[in-house]
């Protein structure tokens, strides 16, 4: 796992978590490889499990 911690700061513009689409204030997580936004912890780690299930999905189907 590689992300920036980011407290007390919100992004420029309107943002939303990329999981749980909860919009994002005061702190949040940013992924240092693909800079995609999370509100927590869990979000981001969530995300990292279920990504390759996803991706081998839309593999499959195509």
């Amino acid at each position: 796992m590689r992300f920036i911690l980011v407290n007390g700061r919100t992004p420029f513009r309107k943002t939303h978590c990329l999981w749980c689409c909860e919009e994002i204030s005061g702190s949040y997580l940013r992924d240092v490889r693909t800079r995609l936004p999370y509100c927590d912890h869990e979000c981001y780690a969530i995300h990292r499990e279920a990504a390759p299930l996803i991706e081998r999905r839309t593999r499959a189907a195509s």
